[in-house]
């Protein structure tokens, strides 16, 4: 047996002739019970850190999934249109060089009204169109003068750096595009680099 209940056996032969029936202390005290209770009270602690700890992992868990969660769907409404923008913008380019040639014949030794009404129209339209793909984002790179990035910029010929420092984007032989500042169309680039006498 326990030696809780050997203590609590003297105790009670000790005691009991020396308190009244209606003493209120004369009741039993059950050491064995308060041990077991006290050892239960110390592992139902324990399960509650135990638990305490996997809900706060699992509020984290779950907080890391409604984050990424929200950021695919914002980046879905962002760049949803990529696929279609990188089509629009070949039609833009297309736009711009018939406008280019238009200019061109539209001089004023040519006094054809009608090429210049052309002309006057596919400019307005090429405006109209920048107008519409900076609303949703499309923005096209002016990389003329700045330094060459490789994120936004692809190298297609090298130009003899007159009045530029060497490494700077000399001239584009087609537009770059950005949705969003995400490069979708790099831009094809000529850099400027010392020539070699």
């Amino acid at each position: 047996e326990s030696p809780c209940v050997f203590s609590t056996a003297a105790q009670q032969r000790s005691t009991g002739d020396e308190s009244g029936p209606e003493d209120p202390h004369d009741e039993p005290k059950h050491p064995l019970s308060d041990c077991a209770l006290e050892h239960k009270a110390i592992k139902l602690e324990e399960q509650v850190r135990d638990l305490t700890e996997r809900y706060r992992k699992a509020l984290a868990d779950s907080d890391n999934v409604r984050r990424r969660t929200q950021k695919f769907v914002e980046d879905a409404k962002l760049f949803g249109i990529q696929s279609f923008c990188r089509d629009l913008v070949e039609v833009a380019d297309i736009l711009e060089k018939t406008a280019e040639s238009a200019a061109e014949e539209a001089e004023p030794s040519n006094p054809n009204p009608t090429l210049k009404k052309i002309y006057e129209g596919l400019a307005l339209i090429e405006s109209k169109l920048q107008s519409v793909f900076a609303k949703h984002g499309l923005q096209k790179m002016n990389p003329v003068g700045g330094k060459y990035d490789p994120y936004d910029h692809e190298i297609v010929c090298h130009v003899p750096a007159e009045g530029m420092q060497p490494g700077t984007i000399a001239l584009v032989t087609q537009d770059g595009y950005k949705l969003h500042g995400r490069t979708i169309r790099h831009a094809l680039v000529g850099v400027a680099v010392e020539s070699q006498e």
